[in-house]
């Protein structure tokens, strides 16, 4: 029964040229706007529902709550969860993009057909990036994962008493499914019909290449923008963790802009996209992940205005000078 749903899925896919990832990402981008301009402009004549649903961290709900808002919130702390299966889902893809440029041979059948499924369907993907490029990206993201598992799992330091909507915990899961994925959509070899090539940077532009050092410098400098945050709450001499709450912090790009590690995730996302460029899915991954950590951002930046008095007027949001 479950082969047949499959089929009739894949049928249905391939008929009306639907892109599932691209659909999945569309939606996300809406939502983020929609209700991050609502919580902007009109939050106080927002339900409560919405309000708690959409906050977390630092800047969540304060107030009244909503009964069964409650019954869908887990600990923020759950966000080294969605990190796990990052890490693996991208290992995954780097080894199939490894066999397949070491090998020369199209990618498994059973990956063709996944691709197919999710990806716009048998008859439509057509190869837009090679191989080359691809385990570039492919490189780039997992080491991001990497750094990303290991933060959230043995670095960061979770407040017990912060909680994240099960919609967050959700969209973790779909974002690195979809991120990931889409990096072998339209890949030589992983596409029927198409064969891989030999590795090689020569495919790459002066710019693409640029991309790569930008990312590698965004990637540092969010680690030490969120080792800037891990430290507010260890004892300096002792690194024994002292508190929870959220602190002050005025070191490095926090001199500049209040959320420097949603900044440099901006940056790297927009590294990749260019990087995976005529790829239409990893446009719109890129507005997602800008729209998110924009709103974010500026969502921290008016708390940390109302919860410290003396903070600094010339800070930004999340871009340097500008927002």
């Amino acid at each position: 029964m479950v082969l047949a749903l499959i089929s009739s899925l894949e049928q249905l896919v391939d008929q009306y040229h639907l892109n599932l990832l691209q659909l999945i990402f569309i939606i996300f981008i809406v939502t983020i706007v929609l209700l991050g301009s609502l919580m902007t402009l009109v939050e106080s004549h927002l339900p409560n529902s919405i309000r708690q649903s959409f906050r977390y961290g630092k800047h969540s709900h304060k107030g009244s709550t909503d009964a069964l808002v409650n019954h869908l919130e887990v600990p923020k702390a759950w966000f080294s969860h969605f990190y796990v299966f990052a890490l693996g889902w991208s290992i995954l893809a780097l080894y199939f993009i490894i066999r397949s440029v070491i090998t020369q041979e199209v990618a498994p059948e059973f990956v063709l057909r996944f691709l197919d499924l999710m990806c716009g369907g048998r008859q439509h993907r057509q190869v837009q990036v090679d191989s080359s490029t691809a385990l570039v990206a492919s490189l780039l993201l997992g080491l991001q994962c990497v750094r990303r598992f290991y933060e959230t799992n043995f670095v960061q330091i979770f407040s017990r008493r912060s909680k994240i909507n099960l919609s967050h915990y959700a969209v973790g899961y779909m974002h690195y499914f979809g991120a990931v994925t889409s990096l072998l959509s339209n890949t030589a070899g992983f596409v029927r019909g198409s064969k891989p090539e030999p590795f090689t940077l020569s495919h790459l532009s002066l710019l693409q290449l640029s991309y790569i050092l930008i990312f590698l410098f965004a990637w540092h400098q969010q680690y030490s923008s969120n080792m800037v945050l891990v430290n507010l709450r260890k004892n300096a001499k002792t690194g024994a963790v002292q508190t929870e709450e959220h602190l002050l912090p005025s070191q490095g790009w926090f001199n500049l802009i209040s959320s420097p590690h949603m900044f440099f995730e901006v940056v790297m996302y927009y590294c990749l996209s260019d990087l995976m460029t005529p790829i239409r899915t990893w446009k719109l991954i890129f507005v997602w992940v800008a729209s998110n950590q924009t709103i974010n951002a500026l969502l921290t930046h008016q708390w940390y205005k109302e919860n410290f008095k003396d903070y600094p007027k010339r800070r930004h949001a999340i871009i340097p000078w500008l927002l």
